[in-house]
C-alpha cells in the first residue's frame, strides 16, 4: 500500500474514532463536554499524520457528527467546534511532525490555539446573532468543566503515540513483537 492510501486509511480511522467515541459517551449517558471524546482522534491523527490530515478530520469530524447523530448541535457549537478540532490537527500536526516540538508543548500549544479559535468563533457567532456572549462562561466551559478531558488528553496521547511509534520502530526494522 503506497503512503498516500495509508495515510488516508488512517485519517478516516480518526474519522470513524472521532465519530464513534463521543457517541459511546453520550449514549451511556456521559457528558462528552465533560470528557471531550472527540478531540483526541483529532489530535492524534495531526500527530500522526501531519497537519494537512489534522485539519482534514478536525473539520469534517463535527460537521459529520452534527449531520449524523445532532451531536453537537451544528449552530454555534458544531460551528465552533469545526474551527477548533481543526486548529488542534493543524497546529498540534504542525508543531510535532514538522518542527519537531516536544510533544507535550506542541500539545499544550494546539490545545490553547484550538480553545482561543473556539472563543474567537463563538463570540462572533453570539455577537452576529444578537446573542450576548459570556466570557467566564466560555472560559468555565474550556477550562474547568473538561478538565477531566483535558488530564485524559495529556495521559492518552503521549502513550497511543508510544506505543504507535514503537509499533512503526519495530515494523522498519522487519521485527516482530509479541
Amino acid at each position: 500500500m503506497n503512503l498516500r492510501t495509508s495515510n488516508l486509511v488512517k485519517a478516516s480511522l480518526f474519522l470513524a474514532l472521532g465519530l464513534i467515541l463521543p457517541f459511546i459517551f453520550h449514549s451511556t449517558g456521559v457528558p462528552g463536554q465533560v470528557f471531550l471524546p472527540m478531540h483526541i482522534p483529532v489530535l492524534l491523527c495531526g500527530f500522526i499524520l501531519g497537519p494537512q490530515y489534522g485539519v482534514m478530520v478536525g473539520i469534517v469530524t463535527p460537521l459529520l457528527s452534527s449531520l449524523l447523530t445532532g451531536m453537537p448541535p451544528l449552530f454555534p457549537i458544531g460551528v465552533s467546534m469545526i474551527f477548533e478540532l481543526a486548529t488542534y490537527g493543524l497546529v498540534g500536526g504542525y508543531l510535532y511532525r514538522n518542527r519537531k516540538i516536544n510533544l507535550y508543548i506542541s500539545l499544550i500549544i494546539s490545545m490553547i490555539s484550538g480553545r482561543l479559535i473556539s472563543g474567537i468563533m463563538k463570540y462572533i457567532l453570539m455577537v452576529g446573532t444578537g446573542k450576548a456572549f459570556v466570557l467566564k462562561g466560555f472560559l468555565i466551559a474550556s477550562f474547568v468543566t473538561c478538565i477531566w478531558g483535558i488530564v485524559i488528553q495529556f495521559i492518552l496521547i503521549p502513550l497511543i503515540l508510544s506505543l504507535y511509534n514503537n509499533h512503526i520502530k519495530h515494523e522498519s526494522t522487519g521485527r516482530i513483537s509479541g
